[in-house]
């Protein structure tokens, strides 16, 4: 009998996993070099399979007990070279372990501490408020200093076309090549002096004061407005949901770090 390659793996394979199916009696599934693989091992990967939509069948199970074979030669290897003995690895090993348990505590604290469809549908109704009763759309030409922002309103003074303008000297790599346009916007959208200078002004006008914000200093023309049009509420729910889980969280850390006596330089502690 002439067998394909592919078949000549599977039989390879199945020599290898005979000796697992007959070791699960004593809690493992499978022995290497005297050193059983825990039958705890097994299932977890079997149930996180099956959480996913995946039937285990005699076919997965063989998959999932080779792969834990082939990982206990490696992890054995390992261990003989004296891996698991050096600072770095010890460090990592430490802060990966640390990292699962926290991942999981927080898992389980959002379970149990969910957030109520009240509290979300009361997060929409201040979201919409802090978008107010009405949107902007504007251009702007973002430069670094105060006098070429001032340069800029002398040209547009003199008849400069605002766009073309955007487009030539705007550090704003978002919306120089669209003639500075930013679309349609909430005052609550935008830096705070950028929104104030926005709300004064009439359509078709333009600062004619240049405007500072973090960003650097702006020339900005209020093209047009129109009454707000907030989304849906089932089209925020999920991200209105995950912003007030993050603040429960947020407030956890904050009661711990009242409640704990920390040690650490000046400033550590200050940090979120």
């Amino acid at each position: 009998m002439k067998l394909t390659t592919s078949a000549l793996i599977a039989t390879v394979a199945f020599g290898m996993l005979q000796p697992a199916f007959a070791a699960g009696t004593n809690g493992s599934v499978a022995t290497v070099n005297g050193k059983p693989i825990k039958q705890s091992l097994y299932d977890y990967i079997a149930k996180e399979a099956s959480s996913r939509g995946q039937t285990v069948d005699d076919n997965v199970k063989n998959v999932i007990i080779n792969k834990l074979i082939g990982s206990e030669l490696i992890y054995q290897e390992a261990q003989r070279t004296g891996l698991d003995k050096q600072p770095d690895y010890l460090a990592k090993e430490e802060l990966t372990r640390r990292e699962l348990l926290v991942n999981t505590f927080l898992q389980d604290y959002i379970k149990k501490n969910p957030v109520s469809e009240a509290d979300i549908k009361l997060a929409y109704e201040k979201y919409k408020q802090e978008l107010g009763d009405k949107e902007y759309s504007a251009r702007h030409i973002l430069v670094s200093t105060e006098a070429e922002a001032k340069d800029i309103i002398a040209q547009l003074g003199k008849g400069g076309d605002f766009a073309k303008l955007a487009k030539e000297k705007s550090k704003d790599p978002g919306s120089q090549e669209k003639g500075g346009d930013l679309g349609w916007f909430s005052a609550a959208g935008m830096v705070k002096p950028f929104s104030d200078a926005v709300v004064k002004l009439q359509k078709g006008k333009y600062t004619t004061t240049p405007v500072q914000t973090q960003f650097g200093w702006h020339v900005i023309k209020l093209e047009d407005t129109r009454a707000t049009q907030p989304p849906s509420y089932d089209d925020v729910k999920d991200g209105l949901q995950k912003q007030l889980q993050q603040r429960n969280l947020e407030k956890l850390l904050t009661d711990l770090r009242s409640k704990a006596k920390i040690e650490a330089p000046a400033g550590a502690t200050a940090a979120k």
